[in-house]
């Protein structure tokens, strides 16, 4: 998977690329087809945004699933966190519906 960081009126952190990938990659665990993930990092100037001034979004791309997750958060990885938490969880529901579940229903067992 390809991770790809755009920040935008930003300096990141020297570890953030790190703690980054290594979460990103363990989005591996789910069976959705996905080439690259697009994480884009703004941050507000305005002082009186404060515990919002940090904004991440990530966004996947390739021949899967058009995914998003946007978190605000008071600094990077807080956002980055609660950004991937979206992430997953929409990563787990396709995960989820691709599963082949046979149940029987009542009227079959007869």
């Amino acid at each position: 998977m390809e991770i790809i960081f755009h920040p935008r009126g930003a300096v990141l952190a020297e570890d953030f690329k790190d703690i980054a990938t290594d979460k990103l990659k363990s989005l591996d665990r789910f069976s959705v087809l996905v080439e690259g993930i697009k994480v884009e990092i703004k941050h507000e100037a305005n002082p009186r945004f404060g515990k919002s001034s940090h904004i991440v979004t990530l966004t996947t791309h390739g021949s899967g699933p058009f995914i998003r997750g946007e978190a605000q958060g008071f600094n990077d990885l807080a956002a980055f966190d609660l950004a991937v938490k979206n992430l997953e969880l929409q990563f787990r529901k396709m995960h989820e519906r691709a599963k082949d579940v046979d149940h029987e229903s009542v009227r079959d067992k007869k």
